[in-house]
Protein backbone atom coordinates (compact mmCIF):
# COMPACT_ATOMS: atom_id res chain seq x y z
CA UNK A 1 0.00 0.00 0.00
CA UNK A 2 0.71 3.59 -0.34
CA UNK A 3 1.62 6.00 2.84
CA UNK A 4 2.82 9.40 2.97
CA UNK A 5 5.80 9.61 5.32
CA UNK A 6 7.16 12.24 7.46
CA UNK A 7 10.78 10.73 7.79
CA UNK A 8 12.68 14.26 8.88
CA UNK A 9 11.48 17.83 9.24
CA UNK A 10 10.40 19.46 6.22
CA UNK A 11 10.87 15.84 4.01
CA UNK A 12 7.64 14.19 3.19
CA UNK A 13 7.73 11.14 0.63
CA UNK A 14 5.23 8.62 -0.91
CA UNK A 15 6.55 5.19 -0.13
CA UNK A 16 4.63 1.34 -0.69
CA UNK A 17 4.36 -0.26 2.81
CA UNK A 18 2.99 -3.34 3.64
CA UNK A 19 -0.93 -3.74 4.45
CA UNK A 20 -1.56 -4.00 8.35
CA UNK A 21 -2.81 -7.43 9.06
CA UNK A 22 -5.70 -7.34 11.33
CA UNK A 23 -5.39 -8.71 14.55
CA UNK A 24 -8.01 -10.20 16.40
CA UNK A 25 -10.12 -7.49 17.86
CA UNK A 26 -9.14 -4.73 15.43
CA UNK A 27 -10.80 -3.72 12.63
CA UNK A 28 -9.03 -3.35 9.47
CA UNK A 29 -10.07 0.17 7.85
CA UNK A 30 -9.74 1.27 4.08
CA UNK A 31 -8.74 4.73 4.23
CA UNK A 32 -10.35 7.19 2.29
CA UNK A 33 -10.24 10.78 3.48
CA UNK A 34 -7.57 12.43 5.78
CA UNK A 35 -7.81 15.91 7.44
CA UNK A 36 -4.93 17.88 7.99
CA UNK A 37 -4.23 19.32 11.45
CA UNK A 38 -1.97 21.68 12.70
CA UNK A 39 -0.39 19.07 14.48
CA UNK A 40 0.65 17.49 10.74
CA UNK A 41 1.80 21.41 10.00
CA UNK A 42 3.59 21.24 13.71
CA UNK A 43 5.19 17.42 12.68
CA UNK A 44 6.45 18.71 9.36
CA UNK A 45 7.85 21.97 10.54
CA UNK A 46 9.37 20.14 13.46
CA UNK A 47 7.71 21.74 16.38
CA UNK A 48 5.91 18.90 17.55
CA UNK A 49 6.94 17.84 21.53
CA UNK A 50 5.55 14.38 21.19
CA UNK A 51 7.30 12.22 18.36
CA UNK A 52 9.74 10.60 16.71
CA UNK A 53 10.83 10.44 12.61
CA UNK A 54 10.02 8.92 10.51
CA UNK A 55 6.64 8.91 10.85
CA UNK A 56 3.53 8.43 9.01
CA UNK A 57 1.13 11.05 9.78
CA UNK A 58 -2.75 11.92 9.84
CA UNK A 59 -5.03 10.86 12.95
CA UNK A 60 -8.39 12.84 10.91
CA UNK A 61 -9.30 9.61 9.83
CA UNK A 62 -12.89 8.76 7.78
CA UNK A 63 -12.90 5.44 5.55
CA UNK A 64 -14.48 2.42 4.95
CA UNK A 65 -14.50 -1.31 6.72
CA UNK A 66 -12.21 -3.39 4.97
CA UNK A 67 -11.99 -6.97 7.52
CA UNK A 68 -13.83 -7.22 10.90
CA UNK A 69 -14.91 -9.67 13.30
CA UNK A 70 -18.13 -11.51 13.07
CA UNK A 71 -19.06 -10.16 16.52
CA UNK A 72 -17.91 -6.55 16.23
CA UNK A 73 -20.82 -4.58 14.50
CA UNK A 74 -19.38 -3.37 11.86
CA UNK A 75 -19.61 -4.98 7.99
CA UNK A 76 -17.22 -4.67 4.83
CA UNK A 77 -18.33 -1.23 2.97
CA UNK A 78 -19.25 0.49 6.68
CA UNK A 79 -18.55 4.15 6.90
CA UNK A 80 -16.73 4.99 10.04
CA UNK A 81 -14.53 7.55 11.32
CA UNK A 82 -11.97 6.79 13.89
CA UNK A 83 -10.74 8.26 17.76
CA UNK A 84 -6.96 8.24 17.30
CA UNK A 85 -6.24 8.33 21.22
CA UNK A 86 -5.63 5.12 22.09
CA UNK A 87 -5.55 4.42 26.31
CA UNK A 88 -3.96 2.05 28.01
CA UNK A 89 -7.62 1.25 30.03
CA UNK A 90 -5.49 0.69 33.32
CA UNK A 91 -3.95 4.24 34.37
CA UNK A 92 -5.31 6.39 36.91
CA UNK A 93 -6.86 8.71 34.00
CA UNK A 94 -8.43 5.56 32.43
CA UNK A 95 -9.62 4.38 36.11
CA UNK A 96 -11.45 7.79 36.07
CA UNK A 97 -13.04 7.47 32.69
CA UNK A 98 -10.80 10.07 30.84
CA UNK A 99 -9.14 7.98 28.30
CA UNK A 100 -8.42 11.05 26.19
CA UNK A 101 -5.13 11.99 28.89
CA UNK A 102 -4.18 8.33 29.62
CA UNK A 103 -0.90 8.24 30.90
CA UNK A 104 0.46 6.12 28.44
CA UNK A 105 -1.59 6.88 25.33
CA UNK A 106 -0.67 6.76 22.09
CA UNK A 107 -1.99 8.92 19.30
CA UNK A 108 -2.10 7.89 16.13
CA UNK A 109 -0.21 9.92 13.51
CA UNK A 110 2.12 10.93 16.55
CA UNK A 111 3.21 8.17 19.04
CA UNK A 112 2.63 5.84 16.45
CA UNK A 113 2.01 5.52 12.20
CA UNK A 114 -1.39 6.83 11.38
CA UNK A 115 -3.58 7.41 8.44
CA UNK A 116 -1.95 8.46 5.76
CA UNK A 117 -1.61 5.16 4.19
CA UNK A 118 -4.41 3.27 1.86
CA UNK A 119 -5.23 1.20 5.39
CA UNK A 120 -5.07 0.54 9.15
CA UNK A 121 -6.13 -1.98 11.51
CA UNK A 122 -7.26 -0.04 15.37
CA UNK A 123 -8.50 -2.11 18.14
CA UNK A 124 -12.63 -2.27 17.16
CA UNK A 125 -13.70 0.10 20.18
CA UNK A 126 -11.85 2.94 18.53
CA UNK A 127 -14.01 2.73 15.35
CA UNK A 128 -17.02 4.87 15.45
CA UNK A 129 -20.37 4.29 13.02
CA UNK A 130 -20.74 7.06 10.35
CA UNK A 131 -23.70 6.73 8.37
CA UNK A 132 -25.67 9.52 7.16
CA UNK A 133 -21.82 11.62 6.93
CA UNK A 134 -20.06 11.80 3.70
CA UNK A 135 -16.29 10.51 3.75
CA UNK A 136 -15.40 14.76 4.07
CA UNK A 137 -17.62 15.10 7.51
CA UNK A 138 -16.76 12.20 8.64
CA UNK A 139 -12.54 13.54 8.24
CA UNK A 140 -13.39 16.56 10.21
CA UNK A 141 -15.15 14.78 13.30
CA UNK A 142 -12.21 15.00 14.98
CA UNK A 143 -11.10 18.10 15.08
CA UNK A 144 -14.31 19.31 15.65
CA UNK A 145 -14.78 17.31 18.99
CA UNK A 146 -11.45 18.43 20.31
CA UNK A 147 -13.41 21.81 20.12
CA UNK A 148 -16.30 20.19 21.80
CA UNK A 149 -14.16 18.70 24.62
CA UNK A 150 -12.86 22.17 25.09
CA UNK A 151 -16.11 23.71 25.28
CA UNK A 152 -17.64 20.89 27.89
CA UNK A 153 -14.24 21.08 30.04
CA UNK A 154 -15.27 24.96 30.37
CA UNK A 155 -18.53 23.93 31.74
CA UNK A 156 -19.88 26.54 29.47
CA UNK A 157 -23.60 27.33 30.23
CA UNK A 158 -26.50 29.71 27.78
CA UNK A 159 -26.13 32.97 28.25
CA UNK A 160 -22.23 33.05 29.19
CA UNK A 161 -20.13 35.40 27.38
CA UNK A 162 -17.33 33.52 25.92
CA UNK A 163 -13.90 34.79 24.18
CA UNK A 164 -12.25 32.50 22.09
CA UNK A 165 -8.81 33.23 21.38
CA UNK A 166 -7.28 31.94 18.10
CA UNK A 167 -9.32 31.24 15.10
CA UNK A 168 -7.68 28.51 13.55
CA UNK A 169 -9.84 25.32 12.70
CA UNK A 170 -9.69 23.98 16.67
CA UNK A 171 -10.63 27.84 17.61
CA UNK A 172 -13.15 27.77 14.82
CA UNK A 173 -14.58 24.18 16.29
CA UNK A 174 -14.99 25.56 20.12
CA UNK A 175 -16.28 29.00 18.96
CA UNK A 176 -19.16 26.54 16.88
CA UNK A 177 -20.13 24.51 20.06
CA UNK A 178 -19.30 27.16 22.43
CA UNK A 179 -22.48 29.31 20.57
CA UNK A 180 -24.06 26.26 19.96
CA UNK A 181 -24.70 26.00 23.80
CA UNK A 182 -26.20 29.16 23.71
CA UNK A 183 -23.13 31.08 25.17
CA UNK A 184 -22.65 35.11 23.31
CA UNK A 185 -18.99 34.06 22.07
CA UNK A 186 -16.85 36.73 20.60
CA UNK A 187 -13.17 35.76 19.03
CA UNK A 188 -9.47 37.31 18.70
CA UNK A 189 -7.84 36.41 15.44
CA UNK A 190 -5.73 38.39 13.21
CA UNK A 191 -6.45 37.32 9.66
CA UNK A 192 -8.86 39.33 8.46
CA UNK A 193 -11.07 36.19 6.13
CA UNK A 194 -10.70 34.07 9.31
CA UNK A 195 -12.52 36.48 11.67
CA UNK A 196 -15.45 36.99 9.00
CA UNK A 197 -16.35 33.30 8.45
CA UNK A 198 -16.24 33.23 12.30
CA UNK A 199 -19.12 36.48 12.38
CA UNK A 200 -20.58 35.05 9.10
CA UNK A 201 -20.83 31.44 9.13
CA UNK A 202 -20.05 30.01 13.18
CA UNK A 203 -22.25 32.73 15.23
CA UNK A 204 -19.75 34.79 16.69
CA UNK A 205 -21.01 38.44 18.32
CA UNK A 206 -18.25 40.13 17.50
CA UNK A 207 -14.28 39.51 16.42
CA UNK A 208 -11.12 41.89 17.80
CA UNK A 209 -8.00 41.74 16.46
CA UNK A 210 -4.42 41.30 18.39
CA UNK A 211 -3.01 44.16 19.36
CA UNK A 212 -2.47 46.83 22.35
CA UNK A 213 -5.37 48.23 22.34
CA UNK A 214 -7.66 44.70 22.98
CA UNK A 215 -7.84 44.36 26.42
CA UNK A 216 -9.31 47.92 26.12
CA UNK A 217 -11.32 47.08 23.82
CA UNK A 218 -12.70 43.75 25.35
CA UNK A 219 -13.21 45.46 28.47
CA UNK A 220 -15.80 48.20 26.69
CA UNK A 221 -17.65 45.60 25.22
CA UNK A 222 -18.12 44.09 27.88
CA UNK A 223 -18.64 47.24 30.49
CA UNK A 224 -15.56 46.45 32.13
CA UNK A 225 -17.00 43.02 33.29
CA UNK A 226 -14.54 40.60 30.75
CA UNK A 227 -15.57 37.16 29.76
CA UNK A 228 -17.37 34.15 31.92
CA UNK A 229 -15.33 32.07 29.93
CA UNK A 230 -11.66 32.05 27.85
CA UNK A 231 -10.59 29.95 25.35
CA UNK A 232 -7.33 30.01 24.12
CA UNK A 233 -6.32 28.04 21.25
CA UNK A 234 -3.29 30.09 19.54
CA UNK A 235 -0.19 28.14 20.77
CA UNK A 236 1.39 31.20 21.33
CA UNK A 237 3.25 31.90 25.17
CA UNK A 238 2.18 35.59 24.91
CA UNK A 239 -1.23 35.20 24.15
CA UNK A 240 -1.92 32.50 26.40
CA UNK A 241 -0.23 34.78 29.02
CA UNK A 242 -2.60 37.72 28.05
CA UNK A 243 -5.48 35.55 28.98
CA UNK A 244 -5.60 35.56 32.05
CA UNK A 245 -6.54 39.44 31.76
CA UNK A 246 -9.23 38.95 29.90
CA UNK A 247 -11.23 36.93 32.69
CA UNK A 248 -14.31 38.17 34.33
CA UNK A 249 -14.61 37.62 38.48
CA UNK A 250 -15.49 34.28 38.84
CA UNK A 251 -14.28 32.74 35.91
CA UNK A 252 -12.72 30.04 33.71
CA UNK A 253 -9.89 29.64 31.60
CA UNK A 254 -9.53 26.94 29.34
CA UNK A 255 -6.41 25.95 27.59
CA UNK A 256 -7.05 24.37 24.46
CA UNK A 257 -3.75 24.83 22.74
CA UNK A 258 -0.07 24.19 23.99
CA UNK A 259 3.73 25.27 23.92
CA UNK A 260 6.61 24.08 24.52
CA UNK A 261 8.18 25.08 28.17
CA UNK A 262 6.63 27.20 31.01
CA UNK A 263 3.51 29.96 30.98
CA UNK A 264 3.05 32.58 33.95
CA UNK A 265 0.38 34.37 35.32
CA UNK A 266 0.01 37.39 38.14
CA UNK A 267 -1.03 35.32 41.33
CA UNK A 268 -2.72 38.74 42.83
CA UNK A 269 -5.06 38.36 39.69
CA UNK A 270 -5.83 35.28 39.40
CA UNK A 271 -6.65 34.66 42.77
CA UNK A 272 -8.97 37.73 43.05
CA UNK A 273 -10.83 36.62 40.06
CA UNK A 274 -11.00 33.36 42.15
CA UNK A 275 -9.77 31.74 38.85
CA UNK A 276 -10.62 28.25 37.68
CA UNK A 277 -7.91 27.23 35.52
CA UNK A 278 -8.23 24.14 33.00
CA UNK A 279 -6.21 22.23 30.68
CA UNK A 280 -8.23 20.33 27.45
CA UNK A 281 -6.83 17.45 25.99
CA UNK A 282 -7.89 15.74 22.89
CA UNK A 283 -11.73 14.50 22.53
CA UNK A 284 -13.79 11.79 24.26
CA UNK A 285 -16.04 9.18 22.41
CA UNK A 286 -19.03 10.98 24.03
CA UNK A 287 -17.30 13.71 22.37
CA UNK A 288 -17.62 12.25 18.78
CA UNK A 289 -20.89 10.92 19.04
CA UNK A 290 -22.08 14.68 19.80
CA UNK A 291 -20.26 15.66 16.79
CA UNK A 292 -21.69 13.12 14.93
CA UNK A 293 -24.88 13.85 15.57
CA UNK A 294 -24.63 17.92 15.55
CA UNK A 295 -23.34 16.87 12.14
CA UNK A 296 -26.38 15.01 11.43
CA UNK A 297 -28.56 17.38 12.38
CA UNK A 298 -26.88 19.68 10.06
CA UNK A 299 -25.35 22.50 12.59
CA UNK A 300 -21.98 22.14 11.40
CA UNK A 301 -21.46 24.10 8.23
CA UNK A 302 -19.14 21.03 7.19
CA UNK A 303 -18.76 22.31 3.53
CA UNK A 304 -17.59 26.07 4.56
CA UNK A 305 -14.98 24.47 6.86
CA UNK A 306 -13.65 22.26 4.22
CA UNK A 307 -11.51 24.63 2.05
CA UNK A 308 -8.81 22.59 0.43
CA UNK A 309 -8.51 18.98 -1.10
CA UNK A 310 -5.89 17.10 -2.84
CA UNK A 311 -5.25 13.27 -3.81
CA UNK A 312 -2.54 11.72 -1.65
CA UNK A 313 0.34 11.35 -5.16
CA UNK A 314 0.23 15.30 -4.69
CA UNK A 315 0.10 15.72 -0.94
CA UNK A 316 3.77 16.10 -0.35
CA UNK A 317 3.99 18.62 -2.65
CA UNK A 318 0.82 20.61 -1.68
CA UNK A 319 0.70 20.30 1.85
CA UNK A 320 3.76 22.74 2.59
CA UNK A 321 1.58 25.37 0.83
CA UNK A 322 -1.61 24.85 2.84
CA UNK A 323 1.12 25.67 5.65
CA UNK A 324 1.34 29.28 4.37
CA UNK A 325 -1.43 31.92 5.85
CA UNK A 326 -2.10 33.13 1.99
CA UNK A 327 -3.21 29.45 1.41
CA UNK A 328 -6.36 30.74 2.57
CA UNK A 329 -6.68 27.09 4.24
CA UNK A 330 -9.13 26.39 7.05
CA UNK A 331 -9.58 22.81 7.00
CA UNK A 332 -7.82 21.02 3.94
CA UNK A 333 -8.16 17.28 3.27
CA UNK A 334 -6.35 14.63 1.72
CA UNK A 335 -8.38 12.11 -0.98
CA UNK A 336 -6.80 8.49 -0.66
Amino acid sequence: MRALICEAPGQLALAERERPARAPGEVLVRIRRVGVCGTDYHIYGGTQPYLSYPRVMGHELAGEVAEADADSGFTAGDRVCILPYLACGECVACRRGKPNCCMRIAVLGVHRDGGFAEYLSVPTAYVLPAEGLTLEQAAMVEFLAIGRHAVMRGDTKAGQRALVVGAGPIGMAVALFASDMGAEVSVVEGRADRALFCRERLGVRETFAPGPELRDQLAAATDDEFFDIVFDATGNRTAMEAGFGFLAHGGTYVLVSIVQGAISFEDPEFHKRETSLHGSRNATRADFEAVIQAIRAGRVPTDALHTHSAPLDAAAGILPQWTQAGAGVIKAIVEM
